[in-house]
């Protein structure tokens, strides 16, 4: 189902206010995640109650870490529907989940929160989580 551009606008630019680069298209999704180079934050955005209560507000929280990935990038279940398809195509093992926030290393899928560990989480207990996979991952050399 595609939801109205219109009605999810807010709910895109709240990730996009925050640094994230939207991958609309397959062709966008592969520049980014199949370069391989350095730590890569994927948001699958959603429409539901738990991206906007949860995965949005942690992703802003984690933003005032000490470490960073190197980028974060977001795509729209509903809505970039090829590109949501192909950025899943990444997570190998992993069911379609939205929201779901992953971590690449190197072009690796190296961490996963899917929505059964975001949905009636704190937003900043899953916070606590991104900064764990940033501790652990990003910037290492």
């Amino acid at each position: 189902m595609r939801y109205d551009p219109e009605a999810v606008r807010p709910m895109r630019d709240e990730l996009v206010r925050l640094g994230a680069e939207e991958l609309g298209t397959t062709d966008d999704v592969d520049r980014v995640l199949g370069t391989g180079g350095g730590t890569t934050l994927l948001v699958i955005n959603s429409i539901c109650g738990c991206a906007a209560a949860n995965a949005r507000p942690a992703v802003a929280m984690a933003t005032g870490h000490s470490v960073q990935p190197d980028r974060v990038v977001t795509v729209f279940a509903g809505q970039d529907v090829d590109a949501t398809e192909r950025a899943r195509d990444y997570m190998e093992g992993f069911r379609p989940s939205s929201p779901s926030l992953a971590l690449f290393q190197d072009g690796k899928h190296v961490f996963m929160l899917e929505r059964h560990q975001i949905e009636g989480r704190d937003a900043s207990d899953i916070a606590e989580d991104l900064k764990g996979a940033y501790d652990r991952f990003c910037g290492v050399a």
